[in-house]
């Protein structure tokens, strides 16, 4: 291993012998004196070099000319604090530079190139510092998220990808050849686990995980494989436990990102981070509907679902009239929600509910039906056929607690807390029915 000192621990470092390493973000090559950004995944820092006096061999001053942008090199020098430096209040004079790989010198992209043609060169795009924050502010607040989840007594689970039937709509399910056993689908969701962890006696239960949607959507938010965010509980009264257990887990969240990336995310995004007040709004979805006609909209949709638009409009009316960037969106018609979904016994509304962040629907929760023969029945109602759901009904026969859970897309939950237009930017490598690569 390279004994480098990383760009962002410099300011806290002496004076004197320092190793640094990166890539070169830009050269400033003057007649009496060439400067040099060297960027790592930390930070970046000022790289000095006064050139020798005429007619002098300085061959260090003939490699810097040399240097191109993205150039990997490791930098022995001279550590120096000077508080006229803008870049950390430090530079490092040159001594030796050791290039690793040298980089083409005309760059395939731009900061104005379109998002499509910065997805074709990723690896170059992450270079950027606006870039790569958003992947430090993805691990901090998982790490967030499973430091909450761990402190309360859940179980993180891996389940897995190939399921030998369907989760949900079979439309949207990628189908392959699974050896002898014949087919396979990659599954769209844990859901069918995280219940079967409820069986099992573990009660309380995590996984982030990608799912798969063969969905030929061209959209801003969807792709065809994602990260998905699950947790089931079980012992629950109603679906209003797994909205506390989800309101409180995006609070940690938030909480660890502002407090260790809240000073660069205003720098490099322009904006504070707010982390949310407890309780979100709940929003029953008859209520809802109400509120978006008061503003002269009416939901077109048949089924009585929102669509983007209602969704925009409910989450305008929360923060302008309740204060908050969050909004659930609870009790829904049966006929617009899985079988599996429980119903209030008085209303017949399913006890589920959507979270709404920022104008975009994060979530789908819900307490599930625990009872055999009224799951086995709001199958049918659904026109399903209980015998090709025998594995997943086979995890009720033998007792089964009252449970619930959700499941929240990562890449979506990043785009609106950063603001951005497209999953595309907050996904490391985007997956869409026309992209395969890199």
């Amino acid at each position: 291993m390279i004994q480098r000192t990383l760009a962002a621990d410099l300011a806290a470092a002496p004076d004197g012998p320092v190793t640094v390493a990166g890539w070169v973000d830009t050269v400033r090559d003057q007649k009496k004196v060439q400067f040099v950004v060297l960027r790592d995944e930390s930070g970046a820092v000022q790289l000095v070099h006064p050139r020798a006096a005429d007619g002098d061999a300085d061959p260090i001053a003939a490699q810097v000319s040399e240097l191109a942008q993205g150039t990997f090199l490791a930098v022995t020098g001279v550590l120096k604090h000077d508080e006229r430096v803008k870049l950390g209040g430090v530079e490092v004079l040159i001594e030796s530079i050791d290039v690793a790989t040298a980089a083409n010198p005309e760059p395939p992209i731009a900061d104005d190139s379109s998002i499509d043609k910065r997805l074709d060169w990723r690896f170059l795009d992450l270079r950027v510092p606006r870039n790569a924050l958003i992947f430090k502010v993805q691990t901090t607040m998982e790490h967030a998220w499973r430091s909450w989840w761990i402190e309360q007594g859940f179980l993180e689970i891996h389940t897995p990808s190939f399921m030998s039937s369907p989760s949900e709509s079979r439309a949207e399910l990628f189908e392959l050849e699974y050896f002898e056993l014949g087919k396979a689908y990659l599954a769209q969701s844990p859901q069918n686990y995280k219940q079967m962890a409820q069986a099992a006696g573990l009660g309380k239960v995590f996984a982030i995980a990608p799912v798969f949607r063969a969905d030929p959507s061209f959209t801003s938010r969807h792709a065809t494989e994602y990260t998905s965010v699950d947790a089931e509980i079980s012992w629950i009264e109603s679906h209003d436990d797994v909205m506390s257990m989800q309101e409180q887990l995006l609070v940690a969240g938030f909480e660890a990102v502002k407090a260790k990336h809240g000073e660069e995310i205003e720098r490099l995004f322009g904006f504070e981070v707010r982390v949310p007040s407890l309780p979100f709004p709940r929003i029953p979805l008859a209520e809802a509907h109400a509120v978006i006609e008061a503003g002269g909209y009416k939901v077109p949709r048949a089924d009585g679902d929102l669509d983007p638009e209602g969704e925009r409009r409910i989450a305008a009316y929360a923060k302008e009239t309740l204060g908050s960037d969050f909004v659930f969106v609870t009790d829904y018609p049966a006929g617009i929600r899985p079988f599996y979904h429980m119903r209030d016994e008085a209303t017949g509304l399913t006890k589920s509910y959507d979270l709404i962040y920022n104008g975009t629907e994060i979530t789908t929760g819900a307490q599930r039906e625990h009872r055999l023969d009224i799951l086995t029945e709001q199958a049918k109602e659904k026109g399903l056929d209980p015998a090709g759901l025998s594995e997943y009904l086979s995890f009720f026969q033998y007792g089964m607690p009252p449970h619930g859970g959700f499941g929240m897309g990562l890449v979506r939950v990043l785009m609106l807390f950063f603001g951005l237009s497209s999953i595309r930017e907050t996904t490391y490598l985007f997956r869409g029915p026309t992209r395969l690569t890199p």
